[in-house]
């Protein structure tokens, strides 16, 4: 849903000339990012120095005296939920990254953010798990710890007892949207990971040799007939890539990467998660009885679909009898147009959040329109023109493509 809304979340100073990370949710979408800093009087008392406050639109400080600066994004990584921007503020305080692998069940932590506003508070805990993978086949884990995080955390940092970066405060999990003392922290080792290449790229610049893991239960092992009950299991090797050309296959087993055992699926996510274009990494799978070794060069990751909202204008794609922001397939998205069997039309982008305004039409992000009542579109103007010729209560069919198979949607306009 997108619509114009103001929101108040934290981030953390990752280097001294002004560059702050914070969770990729936070920024989504935003149209201004402004940070509130301390002023230097304030930030040398601050605790810890690296933290800052961050405010989409005009979220206004609570308390203190605040420097107020406008931020540019300069990188975002949905895929881990992630984001760079920077500010011109001079010198700024940084914050030092924990070692990841001396973090420990039961050491003290703190969380400092913006909990509802507040800024520059500070919840203490202990870390409740180093690791935790939230979903069984989530290539993600996250530092679990029961410091209270609630609205207004996401992006601030989780410390030490030594004032060290341990992770990016990121969700809860509750029912009631309050915090029940189960937070969760992108760790530090994915922060050192992503900052060069969202400063260097504006994304995390990595390949990909074209396989879907998944974590391996008894339950499945029982059912394939796999040699083991644990560990991870190629479910799907994409035609033509790096993967298939190298001879994997569904239900290989992955072992170890480059040498380094493979048990669980987290661990071998994020070897591949540092993998850039060219690289070769060695892959020894377990096919049934059998031992196989690969050696699969890294491709250039495919263009995906998380950024269609960065190519959205709200005032220029707006289609609002549909309740939509539409993106055109042209020859200058050729990455919209690749996995299209018919490269034009319009790509839904997202949904508006003024629904009486709209029709209940079906239509889901990514969806490609391109046809109303039997009739070619393959422009937005197009597009609001054909709705725009049609009565209240007229019967509208779109030809849609979804996911590689075209499917008609019909409903009335309201």
């Amino acid at each position: 849903m997108i619509g114009r809304q103001r929101s108040v979340s934290s981030g953390v100073v990752i280097d001294t000339g002004g560059y702050i990370m914070t969770n990729a949710h936070v920024v989504s979408n935003a149209r201004r990012v402004q940070v509130l800093l301390p002023d230097r009087e304030s930030e040398r008392r601050a605790a810890p120095s690296g933290s800052s406050p961050i405010a989409n639109q005009d979220g206004a400080p609570v308390s203190g005296r605040v420097r107020n600066v406008d931020a540019t994004v300069v990188g975002v990584a949905r895929e881990i939920d992630l984001a760079l921007i920077k500010v011109d503020a001079g010198a700024l305080s940084a914050l030092a990254i924990a070692d990841y692998d001396a973090v420990r069940q039961g050491e003290i932590v703190f969380a400092f953010g913006s909990p509802e506003g507040l800024r520059n508070s500070v919840t203490m805990g202990i870390v409740s798990a180093v690791a935790r993978q939230v979903e069984a086949d989530s290539p993600l884990v996250y530092i679990q710890t029961d410091a209270q995080i609630t609205h207004g955390n996401s992006g601030g940092p989780l410390v030490n007892v030594n004032g060290e970066l341990v992770g990016i405060n990121t969700f809860v999990f509750s029912g009631s949207g309050a915090s029940q003392g189960v937070g969760f922290a992108i760790p530090g080792a994915l922060i050192q990971m992503a900052y060069p290449k969202l400063r260097q790229f504006g994304n995390l610049h990595r390949g990909e040799i074209g396989i879907l893991l998944q974590t391996i239960t008894p339950t499945l092992a029982s059912g394939l007939g796999l040699p083991q009950d644990w560990g991870v299991m190629i479910s799907d090797v994409a035609p033509n890539s790096p993967a298939a050309i190298a001879g994997l296959q569904m239900q290989d087993i992955v072992v170890s990467i480059d040498g380094a055992s493979v048990d669980r699926l987290p661990r071998l996510a994020f070897q591949l998660f540092t993998r850039s274009a060219g690289d070769v990494v060695r892959l020894k799978v377990l096919r049934g009885r059998e031992w196989y070794t690969a050696d699969v060069t890294v491709a250039d990751r495919s263009p995906d679909l998380d950024h269609l909202t960065d190519l959205v204008d709200p005032d220029k794609n707006l289609i609002e009898k549909l309740g939509i922001l539409g993106v055109e397939v042209t020859s200058a998205n050729p990455a919209l147009a690749s996995g299209l069997r018919v490269p034009a039309g319009i790509m839904v982008a997202g949904h508006t959040n003024n629904e009486a305004d709209s029709a209940d039409t079906g239509l889901m992000t990514a969806d490609t329109i391109h046809a109303v009542n039997g009739k070619p579109v393959s422009s937005v103007d197009q597009l609001r023109a054909a709705l725009e010729g049609l009565k209240r209560r007229t019967p509208v069919v779109l030809q849609i493509e979804r996911k590689g198979q075209f499917v008609f949607l019909a409903f009335e306009l309201d």
